[in-house]
């Protein structure tokens, strides 16, 4: 049997292999599976990028040039480029990742894993072994834009250190002898820890394709619901509502200045063990929690570089919406309070003379008292739940052709509530989604 035959029939073997597994949602990539070349390909540049990474001294800052760096490895059967490799080992470390920890998680000997969306994206999606890290494909167009928005990115990130944007850790691009080059990036997972999750949600605050059907009582299928499956219930957070809302208005507000749209607040809950709902705050952990919550890493951006495009003021701490945003969007409860308030008043008294001034403005920064886990940046305790919030897939700009995609599905569903609208109609609309469906 020739090479192209027996390529062929693996490729058949597969796409009936395809068809049984789309329902499981996520299995691993064994040498019979087709992505199984691309992802040990994947796993040996990234072992020779991070160690690159490891081997050089750090430091503090990182430089225009960072963002600009593009380095080639060169490998038995490919090369791989890393793009902006010292902004991302920056972010990184602000994550409180030590490199070896991200090398050892992707470039281990256990098989990655194939996610299946029921996203409209052509982009393959996969999980390291231990589910704590995304590898995704995109295409040209959406890594140009993002290199040519990761400082603007990393600034935000900055400025409200306990964002919901997803986090990049890395953007590669793999090219072989006989294929096209593959892009690929590396983003945390929202979702993980995942071994109690026990509901996902793609959130788009619309209506139109917006239903899944759910997954069989009792099965062990991955599917991820979306907001008509969402309906009637609420994200419970009491005390920490005002947060939440607060720092999806701040981020929501970001990816509209860059006139992006179709992105997803990806929401999880699973049900709290009797101990944790009802445990008590000791000092020790409150110290732990908030030594987390207060960490100030570096700033990711070099101090002397020119003004960054579309940055927020520094007079401008808190971004608020518009006299004219603020018309579509109801008033929060009366009476709700943020868990920040509490962290600025500790922060007041932390140092030997009670001066903080070098400590981070807390209601500025939109903080939050983090939980000592895994994933906290992600992570939001309720009464009864645990939540998993991120927002993710900003790479969607509002351009020529989703300005005739509006324009047609306007014709298409009227009166109707669809994902393609202007980014300053997303934005309150997504605000406004969380806004009504949180207690």
């Amino acid at each position: 049997m020739s090479g192209h035959q027996r390529r062929s029939e693996k490729r058949r073997r597969w796409g009936g292999l395809r068809q049984q597994w789309k329902l499981l949602g996520l299995f691993e990539i064994d040498q019979q599976h087709e992505f199984y070349s691309l992802t040990c390909m994947m796993k040996e540049g990234l072992a020779a990028a991070i160690q690159t990474t490891i081997d050089k001294a750090p430091t503090d800052e990182v430089s225009d040039d960072d963002f600009r760096l593009e380095i080639t490895q060169i490998h038995k059967d490919f090369t791989m480029e890393t793009f902006a490799g010292p902004v991302f080992a920056s972010l990184r470390g602000s994550l409180g990742m030590t490199e070896q920890e991200y090398q050892q998680s992707l470039c281990s000997e256990n098989c990655y894993l194939q996610f299946i969306s029921n996203s409209k994206s052509k982009a393959d999606f996969f999980l390291t072994n231990d589910k704590r890290f995304f590898l995704k494909t995109q295409n040209k167009r959406e890594i140009k834009f993002l290199l040519s928005n990761l400082k603007i990115y990393m600034e935000h990130l900055r400025k409200y250190p306990h964002s919901l944007l997803v986090k990049f850790l890395g953007v590669h691009r793999i090219k072989t002898p006989q294929r096209r080059k593959k892009y690929f990036i590396v983003m945390q997972s929202v979702f993980y820890p995942d071994d109690r999750i026990n509901a996902r949600y793609d959130i788009k605050g619309c209506e139109v394709s917006r239903w899944t059907d759910p997954a069989p009582e009792g099965s062990q299928i991955i599917v991820v619901l979306k907001d008509l499956n969402f309906e009637g219930q609420y994200i419970t957070l009491d005390q920490q509502r005002p947060w939440l809302l607060q720092q999806v208005e701040i981020d929501t507000h970001f990816l509209r200045r860059l006139s992006v749209l179709d992105y997803s607040l990806l929401l999880a809950h699973q049900p709290l063990h009797h101990d944790e709902r009802h445990q008590t705050l000791s000092f020790a952990t409150f110290i732990i929690r908030t030594k987390k919550s207060v960490n100030q890493s570096p700033s990711p951006v070099h101090t002397g570089a020119a003004a960054v495009p579309g940055e927020v003021p520094e007079d401008d701490a808190i971004l608020l919406l518009t006299e004219t945003d603020s018309r579509y969007l109801k008033q929060p409860q009366a009476g709700d309070a943020s868990i920040g308030s509490t962290l600025q008043s500790c922060t007041k008294h932390s140092g030997p003379s009670g001066d903080a001034t070098e400590l981070p403005d807390f209601r500025a920064q939109n903080r939050r008292l983090l939980p000592n886990l895994k994933n906290p940046l992600h992570i939001i305790d309720g009464p009864e739940q645990r939540y998993f919030i991120g927002i993710i897939d900003i790479f969607t700009v509002y351009g020529f052709k989703k300005r005739l995609e509006h324009l047609w599905k306007r014709l298409r569903h009227p009166g109707r509530s669809f994902s393609t609208v202007s980014p300053q109609t997303y934005c309150i609309r997504l605000c406004q989604w969380v806004q009504d469906h949180t207690k």
